[in-house]
């Protein structure tokens, strides 16, 4: 499925080629980065001026002004640094009593669910029971003795949800849940459906480490850089995809160092630690939703039962880098 040469660079972490092509088909593409979910948003799409194939005559402007609305709706459902957003509502009730909730984030919880079952719980949304504790800015991070009393609260099956009434519950008043790992992913893949409703065929939508495609980029492939975990303003690896989405999850994004000990917001369920046994995961597949999860799965399994575990998926590839700075690839991205 993914029949390319991985090339080393040292590039700016999103290397698109739009700068390549000539002025005359650069006046046709239309794209905007803004912030939103905590991260910078980016959207990048093919518009003639005289496209009689767009449904309902979208004009760029509005294509874009939809993508950046979804994004904010998104975010003010399910952030939980948001007090009225419905994921704060849960937190604040679901160890009480079962609540009723958005169907859209419903679904999610059930994805969330099914994810954490297939990775054997080391992608699980109940993190957030300690991980809220962790303050990155501040290098603030909670005591030992702190974590092992919420430690059991790190639970997915703790989470009870009801299809009939769309609602969930928390089997113990300690939990919390966070989509941090889950719900960019989401977003990138419902503003993809915004605009393929619209009739767009050639389009990049990113927030963050999550990056979906639709088609190619007329021609050639969409270029993606991963990267580089020690090296901020340079790429580990450079992508050709198309129809694709990638989601990266690294060590390098909200951390703080004490006594030469990295903290970082990947937690590891199992320790309510931070993960340390590689320091970034990409995960390529079809699906951004999912994408966005398994590299949070996959980071905190580490090399040897990460890859085992995508080399198992055949509908998705991984690139790991681990404490040594070593690219490893999954079976089907190896050269035949």
């Amino acid at each position: 499925m993914f029949n390319f040469k991985l090339k080393l660079c040292s590039l700016i972490s999103l290397c698109f080629i739009s700068l390549l092509l000539p002025s005359q088909a650069l006046a046709q593409w239309h794209q905007k980065s803004f912030k939103v979910m905590g991260t910078q948003a980016h959207v990048e799409f093919w518009l003639a001026d005289n496209d009689s194939t767009i449904e309902n005559a979208s004009s760029a402007s509005e294509l874009i002004s939809a993508v950046e609305q979804e994004m904010n709706r998104i975010d003010r459902l399910m952030s939980p640094y948001k007090a009225d957003s419905e994921l704060s509502k849960i937190n604040q009730l679901a160890g009480k009593e079962a609540v009723v909730i958005n169907q859209e984030l419903f679904d999610l919880l059930l994805d969330s669910h099914k994810i954490a079952e297939l990775t054997n719980g080391t992608f699980d949304i109940t993190y957030a029971s300690i991980g809220y504790q962790y303050d990155y800015r501040q290098g603030q991070k909670p005591a030992e003795n702190e974590i092992h009393q919420t430690l059991d609260a790190i639970d997915y099956r703790a989470v009870i949800l009801d299809k009939q009434q769309s609602s969930v519950k928390f089997q113990n008043q300690d939990v919390r849940i966070d989509l941090g790992g889950i719900a960019k992913g989401h977003a990138v893949k419902q503003c993809l459906a915004i605009l393929k409703a619209a009739g767009i065929e050639h389009a990049l939508v990113s927030a963050g480490g999550d990056t979906g495609l639709l088609g190619d980029r007329r021609g050639r492939p969409w270029f993606v850089g991963i990267k580089h975990p020690r090296a901020a303003e340079k790429t580990a690896v450079q992508l050709p995809l198309s129809n694709e989405s990638i989601s990266t999850s690294g060590d390098y994004e909200r951390y703080f160092i004490e006594d030469g000990v990295r903290y970082h917001h990947i937690i590891n369920p199992k320790t309510g630690d931070s993960a340390r046994k590689v320091v970034s995961v990409s995960i390529i597949g079809k699906d951004s939703t999912y994408v966005d999860a398994l590299s949070t799965a996959v980071f905190v399994k580490g090399l040897q039962e990460g890859m085992g575990l995508i080399n198992q998926l055949p509908e998705y590839e991984a690139i790991i880098i681990d404490n040594q700075q070593t690219l490893h690839v999954s079976k089907g991205l190896q050269e035949n």
